[in-house]
C-alpha cells in the first residue's frame, strides 16, 4: 500500500503513521503464536466435548434426532460469540494497538486470555437477567416447538445483524441486538397466539436494561474526557500526552498503564459479554437433555434438607396474605399467568403458597435433586422457576406488603430456588470464551480501525486511551456486579470520542453519525428481524 493509499484510509493519522499501523495490522501471529492458540483451541475443545459427553451419557434418547438438535443450537449459539468477538473485544485492543504499545497479534492473544478468565469467574447473574426478559410461557416450552424456534430466530437474528454493522465497520452493541431481538420475539408470539403484542413483553425489566444500555455511552462519553482532563491537571508529564514516534513504544510506565486497562477491559467484557450467550445455552441444554440440566445435580441431600425447610417458612409467610375470597386452581397455571400480566389478583399469594408446598414434598421425596425422575426433572424445574419469578414480581410490585423480617424468609427461598435451577456448568464457560476469543483472531481488524483511526480527526494520545478503557473498565465491571447487561462497544467508542472532545483533537463526524446511526437503528431492525424469523420457523417446527 502506497502512502497516499495510507493517507485516504486512516484520514485521522499522519501519512506515515498510517503506514505503520498498517504494516502491523497486516502482521500474521507467527508460528509461535498460531501453534499456542490452537493448542488452548484443541485443549478447550476437548474439555468441552469430554464434561458434555459425560453429562449426556446416562441419558437414555431412544433415536439420535436430539442429538443432531443439540449439535445445531450449540453451533449457532457458540456462532452468537463468535460474532460477538469481532465486535466487542476488538474494541480492547484498539488503544494498545495504536499507541503501540502491544503488536497486534499480542494484544489480540492477551485479550483473548482475559476474556477467557473473565468468563470462568463471572456470577451467571447477568445471563439469566437477559434470560427475565423472554416470555415465561416459551421458557417453559424450551423442549419443545415454540421454545425452539424463540432460540433459533433469537440467535440467527443476532448474529444476521451483527455481521452486516461489522461488514461496514460499525461498533454496534450485541446487547443492544439480542434484546431487540427478544423483544420481537415477545411480541409476534403474542400476536400469534391472538393477544395484545405487546403483553409478551417484561416492558419494566425491559426499560431497566435499556436504561443502563442508554446511561452507560453517557458515562463513558464524559467520565473519559473528565478523566482526561483531571490527568493533564495532576501529572505534568508531557509523553503521557503525545502521539507516538514512528513505531517505538510508549515510556515504560505508561505502556505498562495501557497493559493494564486493556486487560480490564478485555476480563470485564468477557464477565459481562459473555454471559449473554450462556444463558441461551443453558435454555437449549434444559430443552434438549433436561435429564443432565434441567436441575443443578449438586444440590445434595444436606442442601435439599435445608431448602425443604426454607420453603416451609416461605410457605407460612406466603400463608399470612392469602385472602379469604381466593380460589384454587392450578397454582403453577395462575403464577404463570400473574409472570405474563403482572396483573397481582387474590389467588397470586394463594398459588405461591401451594406451589412452595408442592415444591417442598418433590425435592423430600427424592432427597436429592439429582434423584429426581427423568420424566419429573423439567416439571421440577418449571415449578421452581415460575416460583422464583413470581416472588421476584411481587418483591418488585410490593404486593403484598411483606415485613423486613418476611422478605428476608422470601428472599432466602428465592435464593434456594434459584441455586436449584440458575446454574452455568463450567464447559459452557470454557466455550463461550474459546468463541468469544476465535471471533476476536478471525475479525478484529475492522472494529480496530474505526475505533483507532475514524473516531477522532488526530492520532491518539496515550492519555486518551487510558483514560478511555479505564472508564469502560470500570463501567463493565460495575454493570457485571448489578447484574445488568452493558454494552463494551459504545461505552468505549464513546469513552474515546469523549477524551478526543475534551483534548480539541475534533471528530469525524461522520463516522459518529454512522455508529449513532447503528445504535438507533439495532433494537427496532433486530426486533423485526427476530419476529419474522420466529414466526417463519413456527411455521415448520411444532
Amino acid at each position: 500500500m502506497d502512502e497516499a493509499t495510507s493517507a485516504v484510509l486512516s484520514p485521522g493519522l499522519p501519512t506515515t503513521q498510517g503506514t505503520l499501523l498498517d504494516r502491523k495490522l497486516k502482521k500474521s501471529p507467527g508460528l509461535i503464536g498460531s501453534l499456542i492458540f490452537g493448542g488452548v483451541l484443541v485443549a478447550g475443545i476437548g474439555y468441552t466435548g469430554f464434561h458434555l459427553a459425560n453429562d449426556i451419557s446416562g441419558v437414555h434418547i431412544v433415536t439420535i434426532w436430539p442429538y443432531v438438535l443439540l449439535g445445531v443450537a450449540l453451533l449457532i449459539a457458540l456462532g452468537f460469540e463468535f460474532v460477538n468477538g469481532f465486535h466487542d473485544t476488538a474494541n480492547a485492543v484498539a488503544t494498545v494497538i495504536y499507541t503501540h504499545s502491544l503488536e497486534p497479534h499480542v494484544a489480540v492473544v492477551w485479550s483473548g486470555m482475559w476474556n477467557l478468565i473473565g468468563v470462568l469467574t463471572s456470577s451467571g447473574g447477568v445471563a439469566f437477567s437477559i434470560l427475565s426478559l423472554l416470555p415465561v410461557e416459551l421458557i417453559l416450552q424450551v423442549g419443545r416447538g415454540a421454545g425452539f424456534a424463540m432460540v433459533f430466530a433469537l440467535l440467527i437474528a443476532a448474529i444476521l445483524w451483527n455481521l452486516g454493522t461489522w461488514a461496514l465497520g460499525l461498533p454496534a452493541s450485541s446487547s443492544h441486538t439480542l434484546i431487540g431481538s427478544i423483544i420481537g420475539v415477545g411480541i409476534a408470539n403474542q400476536l400469534m397466539n391472538g393477544r395484545n403484542g405487546t403483553s409478551g413483553v417484561d416492558w419494566a425489566q425491559v426499560s431497566n436494561v435499556f436504561r443502563v444500555l442508554l446511561i452507560s455511552p453517557l458515562v463513558g462519553f464524559v467520565g473519559a474526557a473528565l478523566l482526561l482532563l483531571v490527568l493533564k491537571f495532576v501529572i505534568k508529564d508531557k509523553a503521557l500526552y503525545e502521539s507516538p514516534k514512528g513505531d517505538a513504544p510508549p515510556p515504560f510506565w505508561i505502556r505498562a498503564l495501557l497493559i493494564l486497562t486493556c486487560t480490564g477491559v478485555s476480563f470485564g467484557h468477557g464477565s459481562n459479554d459473555g454471559q449473554k450467550g450462556m444463558g441461551l445455552i443453558m435454555l437449549i441444554l434444559i430443552g434438549v437433555v433436561p435429564t443432565a440440566y434441567a436441575l443443578n445435580h449438586a444440590v445434595g441431600f444436606n442442601q435439599v434438607q435445608d431448602f425443604a425447610a426454607v420453603s416451609d417458612q416461605a410457605a407460612s409467610v406466603l400463608g399470612h396474605y392469602v385472602s379469604p375470597d381466593a380460589v384454587m386452581g392450578d397454582a403453577r397455571t395462575d403464577l404463570t399467568e400473574y409472570i405474563r400480566t403482572k396483573e397481582y389478583t387474590a389467588n397470586t399469594p394463594l398459588a405461591a403458597r401451594q406451589l412452595a408446598i408442592d415444591i417442598s414434598h418433590e425435592v423430600e421425596l427424592y432427597k436429592t435433586l439429582a434423584r429426581v425422575p427423568a420424566n419429573q426433572q423439567q416439571n421440577v424445574r418449571n415449578d421452581m422457576y415460575v416460583e422464583s419469578e413470581a416472588l421476584r414480581l411481587m418483591a418488585k410490585s410490593g404486593q403484598p406488603n411483606f415485613t423486613a423480617q418476611e422478605s428476608a424468609i422470601i428472599n432466602n427461598y428465592k435464593k434456594h430456588l434459584d441455586t436449584s435451577t440458575k446454574f452455568i456448568p463450567s464447559w459452557v464457560k470454557v466455550a463461550v470464551a474459546l468463541a468469544l476469543g476465535l471471533g476476536t483472531m478471525v475479525g478484529w481488524k475492522r472494529i480496530v480501525v474505526t475505533v483507532g483511526e475514524k473516531i477522532g480527526k488526530e492520532h491518539l494520545t496515550y492519555a486518551q486511551g487510558a483514560s478511555a478503557e479505564i472508564i469502560a473498565a470500570a463501567t463493565i465491571i460495575a454493570a457485571d456486579q448489578f447484574k445488568m447487561p452493558v454494552s463494551t462497544t459504545h461505552v468505549l467508542s464513546s469513552g474515546v470520542a469523549g477524551t478526543m472532545m475534551a483534548n480539541g483533537s475534533g471528530l469525524q463526524l461522520s463516522t459518529i453519525r454512522n455508529i449513532a446511526l447503528a445504535w438507533v437503528f439495532t433494537l427496532p431492525a433486530a426486533a423485526l428481524l427476530a419476529g419474522c424469523l420466529f414466526w417463519a420457523l413456527r411455521q415448520f417446527i411444532q
